[in-house]
């Protein structure tokens, strides 16, 4: 048998391989309301926390910001400066802020202390950007990045009174220790295929929710491109979604092409949440989810 060592290929594989029951008695017309950290939104679809933008449309890290406050979805933001993310967080969208592993501890204390201060409503950590891949510690243009000690984490997630989620995490031993260090959400993320042969997000959510055990909201990335891959990320227990990439050439037509699509996905959501018995996110069931086996 052939295998593909592509992760992103793999997760798509993998996504396609799920097939979907219907209930359509006592079904009704859907609800995609959600809350997160206090903040209500109208979709459990989220933006991804990319970074550069300004490389796809002029002005495209605050275009991306401006179409998720249409769509009132949940904003992740990336790297950059913080004159950036300030005139992101100007635009109203509800942010969340990614900062890379970075060598220095200090410069880490100040990213999180600036989001804070910026106006985002939670802020976190890129944990998979610690390695390059031959095994020596990861350099992001032109800045020093390092692993990320269990300790060290628990002091990152002490130094705000801002939820702190860990993105990257794959595994149910790294989820141990982000509830360890006292982590507030995870997202599970293969950072478009860094590793070959990665496992899909959605092959081992089941896992890492048996560890979580409702604790904190468990988030999942990579390869989401519609209504329908999203429904199979929250039946099997996903508390949202981010999508990024599929977004990123709808910039060049601005905001509102942008948000329009988060729309249209969500839309879709709503569609096959109403021909599977599901009136609102609360009762997404994992059991209306088949693997293929013919």
């Amino acid at each position: 048998m052939e295998y593909s060592a592509n992760s992103d290929k793999i997760t798509r594989d993998y996504l396609d391989s799920l097939l979907l029951e219907t209930r359509y008695l006592d079904s009704d017309i859907p609800s995609t309301e959600f809350t997160l950290y206090g903040e209500k939104f109208s979709t459990p679809i989220m933006t991804a926390a990319l970074s550069h933008l300004h490389n796809t449309a002029p002005n495209g890290m605050e275009i991306y910001a401006k179409a998720a406050k249409i769509a009132n979805a949940v904003h992740w933001v990336g790297m950059g400066e913080d004159e950036e993310l300030e005139k992101i967080i100007a635009t109203g969208a509800k942010s969340i802020k990614i900062i890379k592993p970075h060598q220095s501890r200090d410069e880490i204390f100040r990213k999180i202390e600036h989001a804070t201060n910026a106006g985002c409503f939670a802020v976190g950590m890129d944990v998979d950007h610690s390695f390059s891949g031959d095994g020596n510690y990861d350099n992001v243009l032109g800045l020093p990045m390092k692993s990320v000690s269990t300790d060290e984490l628990t002091d990152y997630v002490k130094s705000t009174k801002l939820p702190f989620i860990v993105k990257g995490v794959q595994s149910v031993k790294d989820t141990e220790k982000c509830l360890k260090a006292g982590c507030q959400g995870i997202v599970i993320s293969h950072h478009h295929n860094m590793m070959a042969f990665s496992v899909p997000p959605l092959f081992i959510l089941p896992e890492i929710l048996d560890v979580v055990s409702k604790q904190i909201p468990v988030f999942v990335d990579c390869g989401i491109v519609s209504g329908m891959d999203v429904y199979k990320s929250l039946a099997l227990g996903a508390t949202a979604v981010s999508v990024g990439r599929h977004l990123m050439p709808l910039l060049k037509k601005g905001e509102e092409e942008t948000a329009a699509r988060i729309v249209q996905m969500n839309d879709e959501l709503k569609g096959i949440m109403a021909r599977t018995g599901v009136k609102n996110l609360s009762q997404m069931d994992s059991s209306v989810i088949h693997k293929r086996n013919f």
